[in-house]
């Protein structure tokens, strides 16, 4: 059961609407077919958690991470079901009359892999293991991050709304004055930009790599812009424009000329506002910053171009990966001198943490406020 939660609880991460109606109805689904069968599990999932078409690629992605990567089986309505074979069961003393049978073999290594894949979406990205690392790289191609919907100045067809005189006296016209049925409009939603900057520094080094590919996740979406900073500000949405991730990664290792260096948040700020951030693109934007705030200058500088984000953006929020560690304090004076001008200071070492941080995003997840300058 707990894996089944966790393994819905990663939908919720990758955009999928997994609400508690519907993983209710997945439990219920799992529990009347068979719980350690990996085809009886995905066609529950697949039938009872998605609600879009575009929630079937997120949902693959997941349930290959959590279940390991597989053929999907065929859930196309009619398609005929292969014939059951029968096959000699031998007798074993762990099969008691009350236990079914083909269900004791397969369902503590079908949980087993669910609750692996929950145990890593709570691990430090730094303390990972090669395989480890190739599994968590599933689990971030599958997380989806949408900035938050604001009220646009234009205005849409609708069949509800405020009245729309210009489309309801053309049709007046075309009907030669004979009254038709009133037209209507209401504003359009669209949702808000959503600028990354990832910090690549030597300090960054354990963590870049993930935060990276949580970038390449969210430049998926048609609103979104990444940066990379260290001792250079370079952007790397064109880069990371490419479906497949490691390909994605290669082009950034070769655009991104200062891996490992320092770091000058000021500095870069500074270059981004101008820019960039001023001409547009961080207004009314959520601009997240992913770093650990260890700055080499001027931490008045840091903290002056933060106050100049802040009135700019929408929100700015800061994720620390050292944030989780026991007895962290932001001390460190790049992140003590930003930490007045950011909205929301989140955690950012872990599959789990990155999925709280698209919820804070999206605006529908916990955030831990700083206070405004």
């Amino acid at each position: 059961m707990a894996a089944l939660l966790g393994f819905a609880r990663a939908l919720r991460g990758a955009g999928v609407d997994a609400s508690s109606e519907r993983v209710h109805a997945f439990l219920r689904a799992v529990d009347v077919l068979r719980p350690g069968v990996r085809a009886d599990v995905y066609a529950a999932g697949r039938l009872t958690l998605c609600g879009s078409p575009d929630d079937l690629e997120r949902y693959e992605r997941v349930f290959a991470a959590c279940f390991g990567a597989g053929e999907p089986p065929d859930v196309r309505p009619g398609a005929a079901a292969p014939p059951p074979r029968l096959r000699p069961v031998p007798r074993d003393a762990r099969t008691g009359p009350g236990t079914p049978a083909g269900r004791d073999d397969r369902t503590p290594r079908l949980a087993a892999l669910a609750a692996s894949a929950d145990v890593l979406r709570r691990r430090d990205f730094a303390a990972l293991s090669p395989a480890e690392r190739e599994q968590v790289r599933r689990l971030l191609a599958a997380l989806a991050l949408r900035g938050p919907v604001r009220v646009s100045a234009r205005r849409r067809p609708a069949r509800r709304g405020e009245v729309d005189p210009r489309r309801t006296v053309r049709e007046l016209l075309r009907g030669g004055g004979e009254p038709v049925r009133l037209r209507h409009r209401v504003r359009a939603r669209r949702p808000r930009r959503v600028v990354l900057l990832v910090d690549v520094s030597g300090s960054m080094a354990p963590y870049a790599d993930a935060l990276l590919r949580f970038a390449h996740a969210a430049a998926r979406g048609p609103r979104t812009e990444v940066f990379t900073i260290g001792t250079r500000l370079t952007r790397v949405t064109g880069e990371l424009a490419r479906r497949d991730p490691d390909l994605a990664m290669a082009a950034v290792a070769r655009a991104v000329p200062d891996w490992r260096g320092g770091t000058r948040l000021g500095e870069l700020l500074d270059v981004f506002l101008a820019r960039w951030g001023r001409p547009g693109m961080a207004r009314g934007a959520v601009v997240v910053l992913l770093s650990d705030g260890w700055e080499r200058g001027d931490p008045e500088l840091l903290a002056g171009r933060m106050r100049q984000l802040h009135r700019l953006a929408h929100r700015v929020i800061w994720a620390n990966p050292l944030k989780a560690r026991p007895g962290y304090a932001p001390l460190a004076a790049g992140m003590a001198a930003a930490l007045p001008s950011v909205d929301a200071f989140v955690e950012g070492h872990s599959p789990a943490a990155l999925e709280r941080l698209a919820a804070v995003v999206r605006g529908s997840g916990p955030g831990e406020g700083a206070g405004r300058a």
